[in-house]
């Protein structure tokens, strides 16, 4: 593990962007972006034309490592490159951000209230290029959407079980398992889930340390707990929906939370614009997320 990315995610001041939209979300990344689907043919397309745009963020004056500590890539992301490099090691070697992966493929149909991840039968490959690439860490999502205890169980169960494999690998695991910002008993889900990460990490051995992305909690500070707990590098939460202004003012409500927002980071740039727009656009994000997390 590079010790110096390690310090930098853990004491660093900043937040992580969240650039890994995968198949299901790219349209609608795209069309957020205003490319439409008439605009591509096939998949190929699709994501040589969401490449596009990744580029465009991630070589932005804006998008920096002053204000950006980590981002989130989708596996293609990693495969490809920037300027000639790898985007992790571009990330890393050109702007001073750390890279991370997302490793899930996806979620399952909904049972007990929640939507655990579907199988990943070559995780162990991944892990591997993702070592070769110089990724610092990988995320996984699952989705909450009711307080069953069952359900939040078997979702907190998986999550740690492959976060064990990743550790395994030399790499540090952002476990995520989302609560629904729309479901009506999210203040019981997130009670629930709190416990049960606790019991997880104190269960981790001294040497595992792993980061939690979570929701932003409706009742501010419920995570200080676990953002104060030993095994946790950091605890960073999801935009979830909420728009930019709405996700950071629930933010700033909880100290030592930070921001690991994808929609709220993106949501005005738009392919139209000129490099001068663009990058305004997303300075003003950067800075605005900046702020809420520090």
């Amino acid at each position: 593990m590079n010790q110096q990315q390690f310090e930098k995610i853990k004491n660093g001041k900043g937040f992580i962007a969240a650039l890994d939209q995968s198949g299901g979300s790219t349209p609608k990344a795209l069309a957020l972006y205003g490319v439409e689907k008439d605009q591509y043919a096939n998949e190929e397309e699709m994501f040589d034309l969401v490449h596009e745009m990744r580029t465009r963020i991630i070589t932005s004056p804006a998008f920096n490592a002053d204000h950006i500590l980590g981002a989130i890539l989708f596996e293609q992301t990693m495969d490809r490159e920037i300027e000639g490099m790898y985007t992790g090691d571009y990330l890393a070697e050109k702007k001073g951000i750390v890279p991370f992966l997302k490793v899930d493929k996806g979620l399952a149909d909904e049972q007990e209230g929640v939507q655990m991840m579907k199988p990943m039968p070559d995780l162990d490959e991944t892990l591997k290029r993702a070592n070769e690439r110089n990724i610092f860490g990988t995320k996984m999502r699952s989705v909450i959407k009711s307080a069953n205890p069952e359900g939040i169980t078997a979702v907190v169960n998986q999550q740690f079980e492959i976060g064990r494999q990743i550790l395994a690998a030399g790499l540090v695991p952002i476990i995520e398992p989302e609560v629904d910002i729309n479901s009506p008993e999210k203040e019981k889900c997130e009670e629930y889930l709190k416990n049960e990460l606790i019991t997880h990490l104190n269960s981790l051995n001294d040497d595992e340390n792993v980061m939690l992305k979570l929701t932003i909690p409706s009742e501010a500070n419920l995570y200080k707990e676990l953002i104060d707990h030993p095994r946790v590098i950091r605890v960073v939460a999801l935009s979830g929906g909420y728009s930019t202004d709405a996700a950071n003012e629930k933010l700033k409500e909880n100290d030592g939370l930070i921001a690991s927002f994808s929609r709220a980071l993106s949501q005005d740039l738009n392919v139209n614009q000129s490099d001068e727009e663009f990058n305004a656009e997303l300075e003003k994000a950067v800075k605005s997320i900046y702020e809420a997390s520090v």
